[in-house]
Order: structure tokens, then sequence, then C-alpha cells
């Protein structure tokens, strides 16, 4: 039986490189290098055809550890909540008030990127608090 090498993790969205460059800066991804032969990302989309241009976009963790994220152009928008959303784990090991403490400085911090923040979801008996949050073009995802 074979196994999984990798993962990676596909957004439709109106506009990729936009919503791939926020991402990068709440991860830390890097964009990857342009394909060989070319300077730049825009060199190469240059080089498509017109209709091609501009509808695809990626980002991978530079430490190799993480799955790259793509994203692609779609003609229609989101129209209902996502039935797979990242959980961006800021918060990991903390409790109480240092880890509401801690999702509300990078909360703060993604807003500031084009994140909406959505609803705080506080701590109960089973789980910690997270920050509901969505991206710049809606996706949600969680800061946990």
């Amino acid at each position: 039986m074979a196994s999984v090498r990798q993962v990676q993790v596909t957004f439709d969205c109106a506009e990729p490189e936009r919503v791939a460059r926020f991402w990068c800066e709440v991860l830390g991804y890097v964009v990857p290098p342009p394909p060989e032969g070319f300077g730049s990302w825009a060199d190469f989309d240059r080089s498509l055809p017109p209709e091609q241009q501009g509808s695809a976009f990626a980002c991978v963790d530079p430490s190799g550890v993480g799955p790259r994220l793509y994203f692609q152009r779609v003609p229609e928008g989101k129209v209902v909540k996502n039935r797979v959303h990242l959980d961006v784990r800021a918060g990991t090991g903390l409790v109480g008030e240092e880890r509401l403490a801690t999702l509300e400085a990078e909360g703060a911090r993604l807003v500031a990127l084009g994140a909406t923040r959505v609803r705080l979801l506080p701590a109960d008996e089973e789980n910690e608090s997270c920050l509901v949050m969505q991206d710049v073009e809606g996706n949600e995802f969680c800061l946990d």
C-alpha cells in the first residue's frame, strides 16, 4: 500500500496572488522560486495565454515541514461556510488569560494584514479559547 508523501491545501479564490501573499504573512511561508528560465513569477505569468494569466499562485513552508498552499482562480465567489478550514496554532500550550492575550495580539496583527475577526469562542470545560477569523476573501480559519 502506498503512503502519502505530501499534502497540498488548495484554495478557490478570485485573486490567487493576493490571497497567497496574505497566507505567506500569516504563516511565515514564502513564494517558491519561479520555473527554470524565468526571472520572476511575473515573467512566467506573462508567458501564459491571457485567459490563464493570474489564475494560480502558491506558497510553501520554508522549512519544508508544512503543506504547500495552492490558490486557484475560480469564477464563482464564496457563498457558504467552508467545509474545511485551517487552524493557525498561535496559542499552543497556553491557557487562560495568557492564551487569550496571545490570540488577541496575533488577531490584531492579522487584521492589519486584511483578515476579519468574526468572533471569540471562549474557553469551556473541554476547549481553550480560539478566534474565528476570515482571510482577505472571506475564507474562515481559526486562530487557535
